[in-house]
């Protein structure tokens, strides 16, 4: 064995080791609670301490004339929209409690005379004052600004990454993984919704030995095998599924699945060790399926169905979703078919888990 080919068994192993401890640490969850309490208590406590200092002075916003901003129009439509619409309208224009705080100020203190007055609604400074107005005047922004925050809000709720929301939105291309106990699938998607690579590879071997550690230096090699098939991308995304461990009957599977995502993730980040740079992170199966209502009383159902419906699309549709290149649905002709058997189900997961990054994070 080559002096490369130990070190990545090695730093699979080691991530592996951290992979179970985190696991067999779930099971120690209620010891925890009083530590946890503690924890919430001085954070809590800091939190009173701060606030009960005096205010850095130098930190304050200087007031400015904010009517010199706006036009005359401007400023007529804006007072318009403060003084006349109601919190649900004023709700639909900006979030939070905003809008309450305009209408109770307005029923106390009546009309806004200008636009200076909005900052004298508590909590009001200038640079909430300039954003309320210009949500105010710009629909179109109002609704970029929802759509954005809605995918940030998925992006953090769903993906579990160690990378930079920045760095992921400038990635060309990613590959989206998805592994069972005998499968590994793969899509390769370009940031305009390109499908470059859709594969699938056998590893007959998962889940048929103990689990020994003699036996994951196979499971290692076995998997390099496989890993050397996929192509290069900017970053690689692992299915994340949540298996619960109060069932003894699926705590050998869960092992496998952390298992093999352990060595996924340290074959995939063979860079770290010279740019200290993470190329790979998890997403939510469930999330994913949520984000295509494929949620059925609190389980995730199969989206053979929705990837059907994209590579047909694609290959009658002049405009499609998604495009596939003519190797691809050559390829794949036969991959939907009624009276086939194999339902190639890691394949549809792994481009509905691509086409959900791409939707929250890339495009």
């Amino acid at each position: 064995m080559s002096l490369r080919s130990f070190l990545t068994c090695f730093r699979a192993g080691t991530i592996l080791w951290q992979s179970h401890q985190e696991l067999y640490s779930t099971f120690r969850c209620r010891t925890l609670q009083y530590s946890c309490w503690w924890g919430k208590a001085l954070t809590l406590a800091e939190g009173i301490f701060s606030n009960s200092l005096p205010p850095d002075q130098s930190s304050r916003e200087p007031e400015r004339e904010i009517d010199d901003k706006y036009t005359t129009e401007q400023r007529s439509a804006i007072l318009q929209v403060l003084n006349t619409a109601s919190e649900t309208e004023l709700l639909n224009i900006m979030g939070g409690k905003k809008p309450f705080r305009i209408v109770d100020y307005r029923t106390k203190h009546g009309p806004f005379q200008n636009v200076q007055s909005l900052m004298k609604v508590p909590q009001f400074k200038y640079k909430t004052t300039v954003q309320v107005c210009d949500l105010i005047l710009d629909p179109a922004a109002r609704e970029q600004r929802k759509k954005k925050t809605w995918r940030n809000r998925q992006a953090v709720k769903y993906i579990e990454s160690l990378i930079e929301l920045e760095k992921l939105q400038t990635a060309e291309s990613i590959v989206s993984i998805v592994f069972g106990t005998q499968k590994i699938a793969w899509a390769h998607v370009s940031r305009n919704l390109s499908v470059l690579d859709w594969q699938r590879v056998e590893c007959h071997g998962f889940m048929k030995k103990p689990y020994k550690a003699s036996a994951y230096l196979e499971e290692v090699s076995r998997i390099f095998a496989v890993v050397s098939k996929i192509p290069e991308a900017d970053f690689y995304i692992l299915e994340k599924s949540t298996l619960s461990v109060e069932h003894n009957n699926l705590i050998p599977l869960m092992f496998h699945r952390r298992s093999v995502e352990a060595i996924l993730f340290a074959l995939f980040n063979v860079t770290f060790m010279t740019d200290g740079q993470h190329r790979v992170l998890c997403m939510s199966r469930y999330g994913v399926g949520k984000h295509f209502d494929l949620i059925v009383g609190g389980a995730r159902t199969s989206g053979r169905n929705l990837a059907m419906q994209l590579f047909l699309e694609a290959a009658t549709s002049s405009k499609p979703q998604v495009s596939f290149s003519k190797d691809l649905l050559l390829q794949h002709r036969n991959l939907f078919e009624t009276e086939s058997r194999n339902r190639e189900e890691e394949m549809c997961d792994a481009l509905l888990q691509a086409l959900a990054f791409c939707d929250w994070v890339v495009q």
